[in-house]
């Protein structure tokens, strides 16, 4: 027997394989997911730095960073939406991921971002989740986006507080305090729909 998935997502229909887009900045690309990705990402998130604030803080294992990258591809073909990887225009390195996070037991679409340390403090996560954001709540039905954010992670509130997002208060995950900063479709459309 075969079970049938009650919720496909928006604008799926069953058997359907949606495409992912393809998002350009002035410095970035956001693409589709490679198997090769996996290797790349799970170089970069070794460093203890760039791990700190995410899940569990430990860093992955190969295992963990191809399960990663699967996911995410599967979350675009179950919601429609999903994380993009994003690599720098000139080069076409692999530098991290952004997009629209929302697995089962999650509190609501997330937007988030996470890059390997050689490419902060350029601006390069604002750039990346400004253009998932826009693309979010041009493209897609919601009504809001948030970012769980640990209280410490300062450069994240940081990224949050440029995209237009506010502080909505405290909140919790797998055990884990956090900080929930959101924008509603109405603050984005109020900032201009990409400000």
């Amino acid at each position: 027997m075969v079970a049938e998935w009650a919720n496909i997502g928006p604008d799926m229909t069953e058997g359907a394989i949606p495409s992912i887009p393809t998002l350009e900045t002035e410095r970035l690309i956001l693409r589709p997911f490679r198997e090769a990705d996996a290797a790349v990402f799970c170089e970069l998130f070794q460093d203890p730095d760039v791990v700190r604030f995410i899940g569990d803080g430990q860093a992955p294992s190969r295992e963990d960073c191809w399960r990663a990258v699967a996911g995410w591809l599967g979350h675009w073909m179950m919601r429609g939406y999903g994380p993009w990887a994003v690599a720098e225009r000139a080069s076409g390195t692999f530098i991290g991921r952004v997009g629209i996070h929302f697995p089962e037991s999650w509190p609501g679409p997330e937007l988030g971002y996470a890059l390997g340390k050689p490419f902060w403090g350029k601006g390069y996560a604002t750039e990346a989740a400004r253009a998932a954001r826009d693309w979010a709540f041009a493209e897609r039905d919601f009504g809001e986006l948030i970012s769980l954010i640990d209280p410490l992670n300062l450069a994240s509130i940081g990224v949050a507080t440029r995209l237009g997002e506010t502080l909505r208060g405290p909140g919790e995950l797998r055990g884990h305090a956090l900080l929930v900063y959101a924008i509603t479709r109405a603050e984005w459309e109020a900032q201009g729909a990409a400000g």
